[in-house]
């Protein structure tokens, strides 16, 4: 069997074409240099400043920029905007990060098993998903959020809930594709138990449109996290996150603009990157690009 299943979707490519093709495409590795670079900011930067974000200097209060050791400002209390900024990074990607792994993992799930067995088994898994999909996602956030305790781990779990229903249609689309295949065949001949071949054959050759999609669910939970944030039902200060970050510079948008400027910044950068990263992913991982 194992001469059998080494013969289907070969994955070599991920060691040749599919690494040269990402390679070729300069906005993916600007993404990932980006999200690289803020990743180590956020790890180490919070070690190596003069301020840490907690720290209340009422005699800099709204320090612009530049501003002695006040690199990026200071807020209203006279927080260093970068400290800030920097232990913000490490929740907002975190929850990001995450709600991508956990939506990942249960729209594959079910999708796996809807697009392997088919008929009625599929039938209500995909309405299961369709029910959720039907609800407006952003309101079903911010009720979730409003009904919970916004604490990084609940409003990490629910971005997760209200964001798997993509990745199983994805998921559900691409097993369908692959669960008449030579060597899915090959498998059930051979007596091999159905959760072996879902989830030991076929879901390896599925995995391109699963990272890609896990990437760009990454860009959509920070996005997220910042809007219920900004809303103030998401993190709470003294917690910072980019998203109540903005929230708080919404009242001196004139006074001091940087507040808002420097964390909305912080965030297009970041949404960007991932976005970036999954066109790039999704160009390197598609094994029809083989044929050419």
């Amino acid at each position: 069997m194992t001469a059998i299943v080494s013969a289907k979707l070969s994955p070599r490519w991920w060691h040749s074409r599919g690494v040269q093709r990402f390679m070729q495409h300069r906005l993916a590795l600007l993404g990932l240099f980006m999200i690289t670079a803020l990743t180590l900011a956020c790890i180490i930067g919070p070690y190596i400043l003069p301020y840490d974000a907690l720290f209340i200097d009422l005699r800099a209060r709204f320090a612009p920029p530049l501003t002695g050791q006040h690199y990026l400002g200071t807020d209203p209390l006279g927080r260093d905007l970068a400290a800030r900024l920097l232990d913000a990074g490490r929740i907002s990607l975190l929850v990001g990060f995450f709600a991508m792994l956990i939506s990942t993992v249960i729209g594959t799930v079910i999708g796996v098993v809807a697009g392997y067995f088919g008929g009625w088994v599929s039938t209500v898994l995909m309405r299961f998903v369709d029910a959720f999909l039907s609800f407006p996602s952003i309101f079903l956030l911010l009720a979730l959020a409003a009904l919970l305790e916004p604490s990084p781990v609940m409003i990490t779990v629910i971005i997760a809930v209200t964001s798997w229903m993509e990745v199983a249609r994805i998921v559900e689309a691409e097993v369908k594709s692959l669960r008449e295949r030579d060597f899915v065949l090959a498998g059930r001949m051979l007596g091999l138990r159905n959760a072996h071949i879902m989830f030991r054959e076929i879901l390896p050759n599925a995995m391109g449109p699963i990272i890609v999609a896990a990437t760009l669910t990454v860009a959509r939970a920070i996005l997220l996290e910042a809007y219920i944030s900004f809303l103030g039902y998401g993190i709470q200060p003294p917690l910072p996150s980019w998203g109540n970050m903005l929230n708080g510079a919404q009242q001196y948008l004139a006074s001091a603009p940087w507040l808002a400027i420097i964390p909305g910044l912080t965030i297009t950068i970041a949404v960007t990157s991932f976005n970036f990263i999954g066109d790039g992913l999704r160009d390197a991982l598609d094994v029809r690009n083989d044929q050419f």
